[in-house]
């Protein structure tokens, strides 16, 4: 999926805390990839902290947290407010893994993005990171 800006969406893809399964986070990056998007993966065990500094030096549109430990309303609230602190209000935050729709909607309630639980397809992930980039990003 080509997109209309100057350069390719940018977008990171992050596990958060001890979850040490990224089958998911693998297959989403590797997805947008071939979709024209420059992704940047973390890999496993980051904080939050340094999900946010990788976003800020890299430059992204959007981060993508796979979470599938139960620690989801602890890291994306915390992920929101670094990326408050630091002035990156226009970076998309969003992700998916194990989150039950309560919480997805408590999540989008604070600001969080669309959330993705297991079995979504692929495009339609591109296709809401690429819309919500061409709406709210200065391109």
């Amino acid at each position: 999926m080509s997109n209309t800006f100057n350069r390719p969406i940018r977008v990171l893809v992050a596990k958060v805390g001890l979850d040490g399964h990224d089958r998911g986070a693998r297959i989403i990056a590797t997805s947008l990839r071939d979709a024209g998007m420059e992704v940047i993966y973390t890999g496993l065990r980051q904080t939050p902290e340094m999900v946010v500094n990788t976003a800020l030096q890299e430059d992204v549109d959007a981060i993508g947290i796979s979470i599938l430990s139960g620690a989801h309303m602890t890291v994306f609230p915390k992920i929101l407010q670094l990326i408050k602190d630091k002035k990156m209000d226009d970076v998309l935050i969003t992700g998916g893994g194990i989150i039950p729709e309560s919480d997805m909607r408590e999540l989008k309630k604070i600001g969080v993005g669309e959330l993705f639980p297991p079995g979504t397809n692929t495009k339609d992930i591109v296709q809401y990171i690429t819309d919500w980039v061409k709406e709210h990003r200065n391109f």
